[in-house]
């Protein structure tokens, strides 16, 4: 019989050890579940009570640990604008979806092929990555393409392949709940697996470059709240896959974890309600928003936090 891992390098073996189920199956007690719905639903109709009545609050990963980490930063005005360095993320998650769904007639597509297929089917929708690829001159299209590519390629090179029968999806959405002000959401990179009743099969996985850092984990902590919230049972663990490094980071899903996740997102609504709608004073928090901070050359408890980091490095 033909090894299925034949063909498989040390790295895509490695990283299927790491998702792959093992043991007893996962089966998340159904009362432990349902107090955790029945918990963020009264918190949430709490929290509304407290805003005006036209009042909507949109809760990201990114607004919880914005709000925690500085409430100062989190307050500034969000100016965000398409780059090469943020756009490459959305389109490599565009190429790898192709990937996914590949005719085998058309044989293996090169990453380069995945990724023009990808910017072409961006470039004809309405949203703004869209108008960005469409002004993008002939050297900067040469640069998005190049360094997307790497990223697609690190993917292809370094991840198990996907069976078909692993029900594989990428930019998967998720929100909860489907009514009042306040909508919890999220958007994985990737999700593989489906339950089995009450058994949890799932595995939520978060594509990153750079180093590991302890946001991830919260990150993915979120996604799977928001997992539990919405299919009532729990994926049974999430992972980061570090690109550059070709390193699977997981975690198996417990009740712990997804306790933890609650209360921390709860007291990131809190703080948000607090700074947007009753109009608390902020504090200023430094740490590694700091990088990116718009208060910049301004903030002196930032620049101070910066030069530390840069003298132990």
């Amino acid at each position: 019989m033909n090894d299925p891992l034949e063909g498989w390098s040390p790295v895509q073996q490695r990283t299927l050890n790491v998702l792959r189920r093992g043991g007893d199956p996962v089966i998340f007690n159904p009362e432990f579940v349902e107090n955790v719905r029945a918990e963020m639903r009264e918190a949430l109709n709490h929290f509304a009570a407290r805003l005006d009545p036209d009042e909507e609050i949109w809760v990201s990963k990114h607004r919880i640990a914005s709000v925690l980490e500085c409430e100062e930063h989190h307050l500034q005005p969000d100016e965000f604008e398409w780059t090469t360095a943020n756009a490459k993320g959305t389109i490599a998650h565009r190429a790898i979806e192709l990937l996914l769904s590949w005719p085998p007639r058309l044989g293996d597509p090169t990453p380069i092929d995945l990724v023009d297929q990808a910017l072409a089917r961006l470039a004809d929708e309405s949203r703004s990555i869209g108008q960005w690829i469409n002004g993008l001159s002939p050297a900067e299209d040469a640069d998005v393409r190049g360094q997307t590519a790497v990223r697609v390629t690190q993917f292809v090179e370094n991840f198990p392949p996907l069976s078909p029968r692993w029900a594989p999806v990428t930019e998967a959405s998720v929100r909860w709940p489907n009514i009042g002000p306040i909508t919890l959401a999220g958007k994985v990179d990737l999700l593989f697996g489906r339950p089995n009743g009450r058994e949890s099969r799932k595995v939520i996985i978060d594509l990153k470059t750079g180093r590991p850092n302890a946001r991830h984990r919260q990150d993915l902590a979120f996604y799977a709240l928001l997992e539990t919230l919405v299919r009532e049972v729990p994926p049974r663990k999430v992972a980061t896959f570090y690109l550059d490094s070709a390193e699977a980071h997981a975690d198996d899903v417990s009740e712990r974890m997804l306790e933890t996740a609650m209360r921390r997102t709860l007291d990131g609504i809190h703080r948000i309600i607090e700074l947007e709608s009753e109009n608390r004073p902020p504090t200023r928090q430094p740490g590694v928003s700091c990088r990116w901070c718009p208060l910049g050359e301004s903030c002196h408890d930032g620049l101070a936090y910066l030069s530390g980091r840069l003298a132990t490095n």
